[in-house]
């Protein structure tokens, strides 16, 4: 029988189809739109066709220091490239080769978050994540519940988080990461490419957390050549280091900025330096120029210390910014096991306080109507 996505979506995601006709969103996710569209290339398209020249065993910051020189020239280099005249031919090194070749190095003292816990995870040790490195998949299939312009998302879900959020919805495989099967590169790159020819709209990496696979998911790029956007779905806690390897190889961004203190951050999800951290990279995000849907999800009883914050400084810093203002909280996990422990957010978002967000978000000008579910 033949499937046709348009026809799907109208019946189980109209919004996803109806979303292209927002002008804001049409504008603010340009790229992306063009990569689906196969109006343009992907980033990581691109990037594996750039030849590089590095020394296997250079040490990890020289190899820093040559990626950025790459990274400048990346911009430029992408604009000459349209999906027509990519061709076939692979150089035997190439700036793909290079991350690949940093995040092998970083995992022997790993820092691809900001634990920097440095173990040597490529030798078995776990991180506070909880991984070695070993990659595991929880499920992967198309996501019809994502935001609309993301519909179908081709969504795989891995294991392990650097996160340790008390009310995690997710907790059975960012806790557990045996919950979950063990892929290669290669396999890895197989499950993307099997989402793609089932009409995923893009390839949603997820958890868990992605930042904590990216040796894996840059080594998978190797054996894929689809022309599909890649998205990185993160809690936007990983290192500088780790951002500056995807940022020319992820085509849009859908980060979650929790908090707006670094108070509510340790209390709930275990992390230090949150506000700076998050702030951090979702600015160099923005000022790159990429396209980006903010998560934000309104806590109950954390709308003056941390909804209206974080929505001001998106306001501020990352204008061009779609943000989801997200009602969808409700107990699980720590919260829903010992209430009394987390009395303040035990129960779901009240009303008034949603409204007040979404006031918020009006007041300030975000455009947020558009993909808040």
């Amino acid at each position: 029988m033949y499937w046709n996505r348009d026809v799907e979506l109208s019946y189980l995601r109209p919004d996803a189809l109806t979303v292209w006709q927002e002008e804001e969103v049409v504008k603010r996710l340009s790229h992306y739109k063009a990569v689906f569209e196969e109006r343009a290339p992907a980033f990581y398209r691109v990037a594996k066709r750039i030849p590089a020249e590095f020394r296997q065993d250079a040490d990890v910051e020289e190899l820093l220091d040559i990626h950025r020189n790459y990274a400048k020239d990346f911009p430029k280099i992408y604009r000459e490239f349209t999906v027509d005249n990519l061709g076939n031919k692979i150089p035997g090194v190439s700036y793909l080769d290079l991350k690949i070749q940093i995040a092998k190095k970083m995992l022997e003292k790993c820092f691809f978050c900001e634990w920097r816990c440095s173990v040597n995870r490529a030798r078995g040790e776990k991180g506070v994540c909880g991984l070695d490195s070993r990659v595991r998949v929880a499920t992967a299939f198309l996501h019809m519940g994502e935001e609309a312009p993301l519909v179908p998302s081709g969504t795989i879900f891995f294991t392990g988080c650097s996160f340790k959020c008390v009310y995690c919805q997710n907790w059975d495989i960012s806790t557990r990461v045996e919950n979950g099967a063990e892929v290669t590169p290669q396999e890895l790159a197989d499950i993307a490419v099997k989402l793609y020819l089932r009409g995923a709209k893009n390839i949603n990496y997820v958890g868990g957390n992605p930042d904590q696979q990216l040796h894996a998911i840059l080594e998978s790029l190797r054996y894929m050549d689809v022309n599909i956007p890649l998205l990185w779905n993160t809690n936007m806690y990983m290192s500088t280091e780790a951002l500056e390897l995807l940022l020319d190889i992820v085509d849009i961004w859908l980060p979650d900025f929790k908090y707006g203190n670094d108070a509510c951050a340790r209390r709930l999800s275990g992390v230090q330096k949150y506000f700076e951290v998050v702030s951090r990279n979702h600015k160099m995000v923005c000022e790159a120029g990429r396209d980006i849907i903010i998560r934000h999800l309104v806590l109950p009883g954390h709308v003056e210390c941390c909804t209206k914050p974080v929505l001001e400084w998106i306001s501020k810093n990352c204008p061009r910014a779609l943000v989801n203002v997200m009602d969808q909280y409700r107990p699980e996990h720590l919260v829903a096991r010992f209430p009394e422990r987390w009395r303040e957010i035990a129960r779901r978002p009240k009303p008034s306080e949603i409204r007040e967000a979404y006031n918020y978000a009006d007041k300030l000008g975000l455009a947020w109507r558009e993909v808040s579910l």
